[in-house]
């Protein structure tokens, strides 16, 4: 018998909308197991957002041109993410690897990405990035470091 745990998880249908979501999980399920299953249900809500070319409307009604502008040469960085960025890549290539996972996202030039408040990830860059972006806090840039 599967039993059903409701949980705010981001799913992100077409409208990008948090919605609840529905986990089963079997009845049998060893509930030494259940630490491993809730801790891997609040990962799912560190999603990056990807939104390949968005167009100049969009662009536009964000105001993207005014945004600071940041870089970085190709290596990989160690980032903690204290606050959600978006972001609008000029140029580059990234692999965004979050902790612990062998799991990437991969974006570059010309995407606009939305990187979620609390994420610690490697940034691995194979071509250098340039990017307008923007914090939805006060909070300062992540913190980094190069590996």
């Amino acid at each position: 018998i599967p039993i059903t745990i409701f949980c705010s998880l981001h799913c992100l249908p077409f409208n990008q909308n948090p919605l609840f979501c529905p986990i089963y999980i079997p009845f049998s399920l060893p509930l030494s197991n259940l630490k491993s299953i809730i801790s891997s249900m609040a990962d799912n809500n560190l999603r990056i957002v990807v939104e390949k070319n968005p167009s100049e409307s969009k662009l536009s009604e964000l105001n993207i041109k005014c945004w600071p502008k940041w870089g970085c040469s190709p290596g990989k960085y160690q980032l903690k993410f204290d606050a959600e960025e978006t972001c609008y890549l000029l140029k580059g290539k990234v692999r965004v690897y979050p902790k612990g996972s062998t799991e990437f996202v991969e974006f570059g030039a010309g995407d606009l990405v939305t990187i979620p408040k609390g994420l610690s990830c490697t940034w691995d860059v194979s071509v250098a990035v340039d990017k307008h972006y923007k914090f939805e806090s006060s909070s300062p840039p992540p913190s980094s470091s190069r590996q």
